[in-house]
């Protein structure tokens, strides 16, 4: 058995562990490796948002136009499609795209076509929502874990190979043990959401301005090569609770320091559901969110509910990802979207 954390990102610890050193997990689980020259990612979230069913054909069309600028040379190493309705009925189309370093993904976000498209005055105009939520966590910031070993979804596309059975999980604050970064550094919120551009309450381009340890989770499931029994599972015994806590933080997460919570159904380019769904949710602090997954009773019916199950999965693939970032490598910007998309939510106070 290994340590979630490389070797090469291993370090004098200065903060302990939870758990003693003889700790042994109830069931396996990996986390992904990546080469040592990778230093630093990024995660982009682009979004497209409409309320009037009448605009959904316009909307798919800028999702695939956002996607065929991934052809670009400088484009990411992977992307996936989602879509889901907000708590104000709002359809969101997003597309999610991972780059292995910052510069690469400069070279994409400055191009003409990419640059000249979003900050077109079009883009005020068309009838649609648009926003993009990028992050850019250091290696030492970020964690992953697989219930699985091939085909990493999510941040694990970037890396070139699985781990061994890792040690750190299965007890509360494995999450925050797997960062590299954990062992030397509590990665408490430092600051809080500014306004850098426009006025949320007129609606327009706004630019919210993050803060250093924003904590971005995305947490999956994919059922398409379940067979009845693992299917039945899945739809039957975990997607009821799993939804539950997921409305809780959409809907109330304010009050537990979570920014924004969507839970997401994966889609191809022509809109058409797939069989694999994620939770995308952006938090104050790892703190916060450690603290809802502990305490809270709709997450604590997931963790009992995933407990019992985990050790007998075969088909049925879940997964999740966890990074904090410092505020100078993250960006969030709207375009003519309602007052509580993302990050809008609680800088305008509505």
């Amino acid at each position: 058995m290994e340590s979630a954390i490389d070797q090469h990102l291993v370090c004098p610890r200065s903060l302990s562990r939870r758990v003693p050193d003889d700790y042994q997990p109830p069931f396996p689980m990996w986390v992904g490796r990546g080469d040592t020259g990778v230093e630093q990612v990024v995660m982009a979230y682009l979004g497209v948002q409409y309320a009037d069913e009448s605009r959904r054909d316009q909307a798919l069309a800028t999702l695939r136009h956002l996607v065929s600028t991934f052809d670009l040379d400088a484009g990411p190493l992977s992307h996936d499609l989602t879509h889901h309705v907000d708590n104000r009925g709002f359809h969101n189309l997003m597309v999610v795209a991972y780059w292995p370093d910052v510069a690469t993904y400069d070279v994409w976000r400055t191009s003409t076509e990419v640059a000249g498209w979003w900050d077109s005055e079009d883009r005020l105009t068309d009838g649609l929502g648009h926003f993009r939520e990028v992050t850019a966590p250091r290696v030492e910031q970020l964690e992953t874990l697989y219930a699985f070993q091939d085909r990493l979804p999510g941040i694990g596309s970037v890396m070139n190979r699985i781990s061994g059975e890792i040690n750190e999980h299965g007890y509360w604050g494995s999450m925050r043990e797997r960062m590299p970064l954990s062992q030397t550094d509590w990665m408490q919120q430092r600051g809080a959401l500014t306004v850098l551009e426009g006025d949320p309450a007129a609606g327009g381009r706004v630019v919210v301005g993050g803060h250093d340890n924003i904590a971005l989770i995305r947490s999956g499931q994919d059922w398409i090569d379940a067979g009845p029994e693992e299917r039945s599972l899945y739809l039957d015994e975990i997607l009821p609770t799993l939804e539950a806590g997921m409305d809780f933080l959409r809907d109330n997460g304010r009050d537990v320091g979570c920014y924004s919570n969507r839970f997401v159904r994966s889609i191809d380019l022509d809109g058409n559901l797939l069989d694999e769904s994620y939770n995308i949710g952006h938090w104050s602090s790892l703190d916060k969110l450690e603290r809802w997954a502990e305490s809270h009773p709709t997450h604590l019916r997931i963790f009992t509910t995933f407990f019992k199950v985990a050790a007998g999965l075969e088909k049925l693939r879940l997964y999740h990802e966890v990074s904090v970032s410092d505020g100078a490598h993250q960006l969030f910007e709207y375009v003519n979207c309602h007052a509580g998309t993302g990050m809008l939510r609680d800088v305008s106070g509505v």
